[in-house]
């Protein structure tokens, strides 16, 4: 009897996350759904995705290859942000293919992130991990377009706090899609959604490092550290083996107004993609955005190229590629373009990676604070 309540009781749970509504209620806290706070990290409206937390619109499928289209579907740099004077904090949310890697933490993969603006500044406050919630409820049976194999979480992020307003933000999975969020208050709380940020947002474009790969947590991609101390929408173009200069990103990313462009795709890329690539990619932004920044980075020395002369001589050539279409670039006029060389602190100790390429939080934190120092020398500095 006592199982059978349980069932019946995930159940009614499961079905009530499925309804279309925006407000739902279960004991003492109310949900509240996509109307109620601002989605950022994204340049496209709602009604052109197939979610609202996709990253490619829907005309895109059949514009890139189908490994891009389905990392297109992972949430990484898209971000939630709200006001509530509510005690505790809430969430449900359905992930899209309950994805696991063995180098890069389920926390990261497909968890969610919690900060609040604290004395002005973005401060972490916890973690909501998939499937390692408070209540999880996996659904496999019920017949519902909407979420017939979506993996159903609901966790309690915080409680216990004074009844005051904050703003909140809320960092989404790096290598899952979110198909429905809904965060939960207290029934007699409000909700407020953000103003959107005046400045415009960084766009960057490259590899399964600006994914955000291998970060234990979303907040801590490179991408949303950056966001959060420049206090700027960032848009991640991040796409895992795939970030390859491919002329459709480079169309899509040239329609967005950015405040600059970011492009560090040389992990995807061999030299001669380099030299091919670089200058249509730039010339592609400058036709729409004649006076943007546009910022190319070098490909980071893997831990391995101290030793490994075959791996060494290959990122020397990438690079060396990047620099001299740089340099062609610059000497035909083309103004606003900056170079980064890479970062030889980065990966000094070789105590940044997972696997001698991607980046734990120790390498994205020393690799956001590297490019912070760039922008401000090479772009905030000549303003």
């Amino acid at each position: 009897m006592k199982y059978f309540l349980l069932v019946l009781i995930s159940s009614f749970s499961v079905l009530a996350f499925s309804q279309e509504s925006e407000i739902t209620k279960e004991m003492n806290i109310t949900y509240f759904g996509r109307e109620h706070f601002l989605i950022e990290g994204t340049a496209i409206a709602d009604s052109l995705k197939e979610s609202p937390y996709d990253r490619l619109p829907i005309s895109y499928k059949e514009k890139v290859s189908e490994p891009v289209w389905d990392l297109s579907k992972a949430s990484a740099g898209i971000t939630v942000r709200f006001h509530s004077n509510s005690t505790s904090i809430s969430l449900k949310w359905t992930v899209l293919n309950d994805f696991d890697m063995p180098h890069m933490a389920a926390t990261g993969i497909k968890g969610i992130d919690l900060y609040t603006k604290y004395n002005n500044k973005w401060r972490y406050v916890t973690t909501a991990g998939a499937l390692v919630g408070l209540k999880t409820y996996q659904n496999k049976s019920i017949s519902s377009d909407n979420i017939s194999s979506d993996n159903i979480n609901e966790y309690e992020l915080i409680k216990n706090m004074t009844p005051e307003f904050r703003e909140y933000k809320l960092f989404l999975p790096l290598y899952d899609g979110v198909t429905k969020l809904e965060i939960g208050i207290d029934n007699n709380a409000s909700i407020k959604k953000a103003t959107p940020n005046p400045l415009k947002p960084i766009v960057f474009y490259g590899t399964s490092i600006t994914q955000g790969g291998c970060a234990s947590r979303p907040g801590m991609a490179h991408t949303n550290i950056i966001s959060r101390k420049l206090d700027i929408d960032c848009i991640n173009y991040g796409f895992s083996g795939n970030g390859r200069m491919e002329m459709p990103i480079v169309e899509l990313i040239s329609d967005i107004d950015a405040h600059f462009y970011v492009i560090e795709c040389l992990q995807n890329m061999d030299s001669e993609q380099v030299s091919e690539r670089v200058r249509p990619l730039v010339d592609v932004i400058r036709t729409k955005h004649p006076l943007t920044p546009i910022f190319l980075v070098e490909n980071m020395m893997y831990t391995t190229a101290f030793l490994d002369q075959t791996i060494e001589t290959r990122l020397i050539q990438e690079n060396a590629a990047l620099k001299n279409e740089y340099d062609k670039i610059i000497k035909r006029g083309t103004p606003n373009i900056f170079y980064i060389k890479d970062n030889q602190d980065l990966l000094v100790d070789n105590e940044g990676t997972v696997d001698g390429v991607h980046l734990t939080d120790l390498g994205f934190l020393r690799y956001a604070d590297y490019l912070i120092e760039n922008f401000k020398v090479q772009f905030f500095k000549k303003k």
